[in-house]
């Protein structure tokens, strides 16, 4: 495993074990202070730099404090103040931040950014979001199940929104481990054909697409959502809220279900837009348990690319 770029190009084996590598580490920082170092501080002596193209608070946060606990450093670039693509070529901006540091995040918007650094670093490169997927937040939402549910077997899952990059990713995902996996959109906001295509043609997972969000959600396990316009679509915020307005995971949408259903949002939410207070607020709302999973499973991750896991 020299780099996490895509789910699909990880190992079943490999999955798992960074599954069960959180749950260690995580149960083992239970009660001491957020910044105290893992036992044996696993990447002493090693520099990881964390390039941001795209704003964030999550991933921003929970790698560098990630690093931290594991006894690294954190270098914190942004790529409006790197030559990223500004004449300087990826290739070799990848060439030399590998001369210095011992890892790379990428938080990026083209995944073909992403894919030339990877190509061109020595050093392992970890996929922070691109337009395309998310693999590291579809890792932490996994993870987060487990943690509440103990499995995946005839888990009804509804993604209830746009059909965006975190979709594209629930469907790899699908792929890979077997589970009941809805997606209600809007006719025209569909995610990926070809991964629609792919998850279906493995026959592990049941998929469905729908623009029926009041008869999908019924026996949902599960609601997921995320914002109604991403990074680079907010000038389509007013159109897009119109015809999303169906869409938006409130009480009354989660009483359809007819079950003690869990909410999950990989956030920042929108209030008011794709869900509501209450809801975000509620007993069933697990979004702030999936917020700092992030932290666990990125931290395995880069354990793995390591080869520094205790499994």
């Amino acid at each position: 495993m020299k780099n996490f770029l895509n789910i699909s190009d990880t190992s079943i084996q490999d999955l798992t074990g960074i599954l069960e590598q959180a749950k260690m580490m995580k149960n083992a920082r239970i009660g001491l202070p957020k910044g105290a170092c893992d036992e044996g501080q696993p990447l002493s002596q090693h520099i990881v730099a964390l390039v941001f193209e795209k704003p964030s608070t999550r991933t921003r946060t929970s790698f560098d404090v990630g690093v931290r606990q594991l006894g690294g450093q954190p270098m914190l670039l942004s790529g409006t103040e790197m030559q990223l693509g500004q004449g300087e070529t990826i290739s070799d901006t990848a060439r030399v931040l590998s001369r210095y540091v011992d890892l790379i995040m990428l938080r990026t918007f083209e995944s073909q950014t992403l894919y030339e650094m990877a190509k061109h670093s020595t050093v392992p490169v970890i996929n922070g979001l691109t337009d395309y997927n998310h693999p590291c937040q579809i890792m932490c939402d996994i993870f987060t199940i487990f943690e509440n549910k103990k499995h995946l077997d005839n888990l009804k899952i509804v993604y209830v929104g746009d059909g965006n990059n975190i979709v594209n990713s629930w469907l790899v995902m699908a792929s890979i481990l077997p589970m009941h996996f809805v997606c209600v959109c809007p006719s025209g906001y569909e995610p990926d054909n070809e991964l629609m295509d792919k998850v279906q043609s493995s026959n592990i997972s049941t998929f469905e697409l729908s623009h029926n969000p009041s008869e999908s959600v019924i026996g949902a396990d599960i609601i997921y959502t995320d914002v109604w316009a991403s990074m680079g679509q907010k000038n389509e915020s007013k159109s897009r809220e119109k015809i999303f307005l169906e869409y938006q995971v409130n009480s009354a949408m989660m009483s359809k279900t007819n079950k003690n259903t869990l909410l999950m949002h990989c956030l920042p939410a929108e209030r008011g837009r794709e869900t509501t207070d209450n809801v975000m607020e509620s007993k069933n709302s697990i979004v702030f348990q999936q917020a700092e999973n992030r932290m666990h499973i990125q931290n395995a991750i880069m354990l793995k690319l390591f080869d520094k896991g205790s499994l």
